[in-house]
């Protein structure tokens, strides 16, 4: 299984070895330079919710909030100190065993929403993984390729610079004289006589 085991290289060389022929290597990449690969992935995901998914969320970002605990805690101590002073006319007394089913009926109903909403919060991080992967291979291609080109340039320049060495020229200030030799004062050769 890991011989077969597609690497990012080999799948780029893949690519690259696949593009139709009468297409150059320039071609490709300028092709692949005009195609959109990123987008918005939370857009994507949250348009195809339906109206449960919808207000699972909205209950578990509430449930989430500071707002829910600080008026849940109200909740819970005004309950107590009612059924505290109301003592023997309580509709739950001390033990408060009401209150407790009443929380534990809370904690049933809110599960499932918040294990919905994890479940389409991973779905968006897993598209969001994915189009980052594809946004990276495509800048990897592109960095593949002016990588490529910026040592044809360098080498075309050692080959350039070769050549006028070779000429007897001199490269150090840009220019090179007739006789081989640098100018003085920037200034060609002049024959007098």
């Amino acid at each position: 299984m890991d011989s077969k085991r597609l690497t990012r290289k080999k799948v780029m060389h893949a690519v690259l070895d696949e593009v139709d022929e009468d297409l150059g290597d320039e071609q490709a990449i300028h092709d692949l330079l005009d195609s959109s690969i990123a987008h918005d992935t939370s857009k994507s995901a949250s348009s195809s919710y339906g109206l449960g998914e919808r207000l699972a969320d909205k209950v578990t970002r509430f449930a989430g909030s500071w707002k829910f605990i600080i008026s849940f805690t109200g909740v819970l101590i005004a309950w107590m100190v009612v059924n505290t002073v109301l003592a023997a006319n309580a509709f739950d007394a001390f033990p408060f065993i009401l209150l407790n089913l009443v929380l534990s009926c809370i904690a049933a109903l809110q599960s499932p929403f918040i294990m919905m909403s994890q479940n389409r919060q991973e779905e968006k991080d897993r598209l969001r993984s994915e189009n980052d992967y594809k946004v990276n291979l495509k800048s990897e291609f592109v960095l593949r390729d002016l990588h490529k080109k910026m040592d044809h340039v360098l080498g075309e320049q050692k080959r350039i610079e070769q050549m006028l060495e070779n000429m007897g020229g001199d490269t150090s200030d840009g220019t090179i004289s007739a006789a081989g030799t640098a100018p003085e004062g920037g200034q060609g050769n002049t024959d007098e006589g």
